[in-house]
């Protein structure tokens, strides 16, 4: 399985109302708590690969708008979903694609030790809410970062490694009808971008 993502910076209100007006799915919308792990084996960092559990937990926020300021009370009175992902090194320079295998898993905790007994240790933590919409075919998705900007990324999956250039090109498309540029475009993961700010 290959994912066929591009994101870029965008003023998510904007966005919202473009998806709107071009008739596109409001889907959900949910809190997101990522944590990344080190290998114990090699530097996830050199080779461009991650390894993360992500718990989320509904928004019910009524009008469907992403808000960034970590109103826990907007939340659903839920236990958080998890999933563990692996994600491979970037494939191409024009967009975002790499191998993804991702799963869900009945106990986030209990995994995190697993992780923990087996020599991976917890490197950093991107906590955001995202709202997710269907457009032409994609996932859009709007994402306000904690610590970061405003972004969206578009997105869909692809069975085989010869699908990825016409769907790239449609993404670009896409969001050129949302009124979004491509070319804008950011390569480096909301964690990458969050450790790069605490250089700075």
């Amino acid at each position: 399985m290959y994912e066929v993502e591009i994101k870029v910076p965008a003023d998510l209100d904007a966005t919202r109302e473009r998806l709107r007006e071009a008739g596109a799915e409001r889907v959900a919308a949910k809190r997101q708590r990522d944590t990344y792990y080190d290998a114990p084996h090699r530097e996830f960092a050199e080779t461009d690969e991650a390894l993360r559990i992500r718990r989320e937990t509904p928004l019910s926020d009524g009008d469907g708008s992403v808000e960034g300021d970590g109103d826990e009370s907007a939340d659903c009175d839920a236990d958080p979903a998890a999933t563990v992902t692996y994600k491979g090194p970037l494939l191409e320079a024009a967009s975002k694609t790499r191998a993804e295998h991702e799963t869900g898993v009945d106990d986030g905790e209990a995994l995190a030790s697993v992780l923990d007994g087996l020599g991976f240790e917890p490197a950093a933590t991107v906590e955001k809410q995202r709202e997710f919409w269907a457009y032409d075919g994609f996932t859009v998705t709007l994402d306000a970062v904690a610590g970061l900007d405003e972004y969206v990324e578009i997105e869909r999956a692809v069975e085989a490694e010869g699908e990825v250039d016409a769907v790239r090109e449609a993404a670009v498309e896409a969001l050129d009808r949302l009124g979004l540029d491509a070319a804008d475009q950011v390569r480096t993961s909301y964690l990458g971008l969050l450790l790069a700010a605490e250089d700075d």
